[in-house]
């Protein structure tokens, strides 16, 4: 149970700044999205967005995809249900499973 629990406190961790929400955001508006482009929606060097991808994509909150030179990011709809769903439910409210 403490590795699950590491694990969630990873995710809502990456999800508890304002930064990396609006990076959702825009993720979740336009979908799969280059950090090229990324950057200049919301104003922050390359290398700080990087970091910040870095975190989500830790987390696995955000997906990956390379191509050529290129890095496409986008939301990992699975995992995010999981998160905002059933699943966290039963680890808090007794009798929910």
């Amino acid at each position: 149970m403490d590795k699950l629990f590491e694990e969630y406190e990873l995710k809502f961790k990456a999800m508890a700044d304002k930064k990396r929400l609006q990076i959702m955001n825009l993720l979740t508006k336009n979908g799969k999205m280059c950090v090229c482009d990324l950057a200049p929606m919301i104003d922050m060097a390359q290398s700080k967005l990087s970091y910040h991808l870095k975190i989500l994509l830790d987390a696995n909150i955000i997906k990956k995809e390379t191509k050529g030179t290129w890095s496409y990011y986008e939301l990992n709809q699975e995992e995010l249900n999981n998160l905002l769903s059933h699943e966290l439910c039963c680890l808090f409210k007794p009798n929910c499973c």
